[in-house]
């Protein structure tokens, strides 16, 4: 999940520590068991950026793959947008985010080498393009297993 929140012309992004060195990236994270889409990205915004989420659409969906030493990796990113809250003070950010800061869609552009992947600057491109889907375009369907 990804969270894409622009105020007065900037985005709230993090900075945060990574195996390369520190990275720019939007808020974002892995869905945890039991939780919705909507539901990680809200969490995964307050823990990165001490910020409250309200999602309002999705952006899209992207995929990438990666060629690791220690095996191939495929990462698929959910992309919200919508508004933060006030900055809660005094709340931690979650291990390996330095800061979360506000960069303009030109700033982000012009550090495209620091970013964590290629998908960071190709969600802000997709969601200043207007490209939106609404929210009820999610469905989650919860199953329990009959234990026999």
């Amino acid at each position: 999940m990804a969270a894409i929140i622009e105020r007065d012309g900037r985005f709230l992004v993090i900075e945060e520590h990574t195996s390369a060195e520190l990275r720019i990236n939007q808020p974002a994270g892995h869905l945890e068991a039991g939780e919705t889409l909507v539901e990680a990205v809200i969490r995964e915004t307050l823990e990165e950026t001490a910020h409250t989420f309200e999602p309002e659409a999705l952006v899209g969906a992207y995929m990438t793959h990666f060629q690791r030493p220690t095996g191939d990796v495929t990462y698929l990113r959910f992309t919200f947008c919508g508004r933060a809250g006030e900055k809660i003070a005094g709340r931690a950010l979650d291990d390996g985010i330095v800061r979360a800061m506000w960069l303009t869609a030109d700033e982000l552009r012009a550090s495209a080498e620091r970013h964590r992947t290629p998908i960071v600057l190709t969600c802000i491109e997709d969601y200043l393009a207007g490209r939106r889907m609404p929210l009820d375009f999610i469905h989650t369907h919860s199953v329990a297993l009959a234990v026999r």
